[in-house]
């Protein structure tokens, strides 16, 4: 009975010997570290948004002014640049990112300007004693006045019964009789030869000459002697003698007349104006300037403007636009 007794005793312990062994958790290595480097992040400059500033006077007609920065902006955001409008601008001014100026008179002091930010282009509108150079472009000589004078010999023929238009011009003056060369070109360009009328006593066009001394008060007697004496019915009127009495008076007579300067006030018979296209020059200059292109003498195209559309109608319009576009392009010699 001791045997059986000391038999069961030594089973149980080699059991509970052989559940602690398995209960024994298995032995685990430890990592031996290494010495690999951490590389700290690469910190990168953020590229500067390139910039571009139009300087405007604060007095500019609104609509002008808002004309002028609706086209800098879109051509600003086509190219990815920021855009901002001031009415001045000093050296101080001057931020890294700055590419492009556009400036309008009075003269914001580009050449001081240029010199301190030989990075940055600078177009000049129509402000005197600038001049191309480095990196400033300015805005040409853009009268073409015998360009201007042919067109309004053609759209006054187009639009006038038995081609009755005259031309008001200065005495003695070159550039004058050019104009009038090209006012009368332009005449025969829309009519061919021109027969003339034989129930009128004189030949179109017709032209009147205004001394240099003349008082500007006396414009209007000049007027009459081409309305009522020579029966004109469309005057084109010389930029030198286009004083904003005479146009007046002009259109209280029922005469049409063309020009190349704004009126004031459009009045009655004010067909339109043949002038500069600063707008278009700007659009055409920006790709050079973007670009780091100076010393531009940009020439602007010739445009209409104040269109009267009863007394030049959209299919007419149509046709002087074509021949403006032909003679610009070189098709047609003025």
């Amino acid at each position: 009975m001791r045997v059986r007794s000391t038999i069961l005793f030594i089973a149980i312990a080699i059991t509970m010997s052989a559940c602690g062994a398995a209960a024994e958790p298995a032995s685990t290595s430890t990592p031996i570290p290494t010495d690999t480097q951490v590389v700290p992040p690469t910190l990168t400059a953020t590229p500067t948004i390139p910039l571009a500033v139009l300087v405007i006077p604060p007095d500019l007609d609104p609509d002008t002014s808002n004309l002028y920065q609706t086209t800098v902006y879109d051509l600003a955001q086509a190219s990815g640049f920021r855009f901002q409008v001031r009415n001045t601008l000093t050296p101080a001014d001057i931020e890294p990112g700055l590419k492009v100026v556009i400036a309008l008179p009075p003269d914001p002091g580009i050449a001081a300007l240029a010199a301190t930010a030989p990075d940055v282009q600078f177009l000049a509108i129509n402000i005197p004693d600038i001049t191309a150079g480095g990196n400033v472009s300015v805005l040409g000589n853009n009268s073409q006045s015998d360009i201007s004078a042919f067109l309004a010999g053609y759209t006054a023929a187009l639009i006038t019964d038995d081609y009755r238009i005259g031309m008001m011009i200065p005495k003695d003056n070159a550039d004058a009789i050019r104009s009038l060369n090209a006012f009368v070109n332009g005449m025969k360009f829309h009519c061919g030869t021109c027969p003339r009328l034989y129930f009128y006593q004189w030949a179109f066009p017709q032209y009147i000459e205004i001394g240099a001394d003349e008082d500007p008060a006396n414009y209007d007697a000049y007027a009459d002697i081409l309305i009522l004496q020579y029966k004109v019915s469309t005057i084109y009127l010389h930029p030198d003698i286009s004083t904003t009495d005479l146009i007046t008076y002009i259109g209280t007579t029922g005469t049409s007349m063309i020009g190349t300067k704004t009126p004031e006030q459009q009045p009655a018979g004010w067909v339109m104006t043949i002038q500069p296209d600063v707008i278009k020059a700007i659009q055409n200059a920006w790709p050079d300037l973007i670009n780091g292109q100076g010393e531009l003498t940009v020439q602007s195209p010739l445009g209409l403007a104040d269109i009267d559309p009863s007394l030049l109608s959209p299919g007419k319009q149509r046709l002087v636009e074509q021949t403006l576009s032909d003679l610009q392009a070189g098709l047609i010699s003025p």
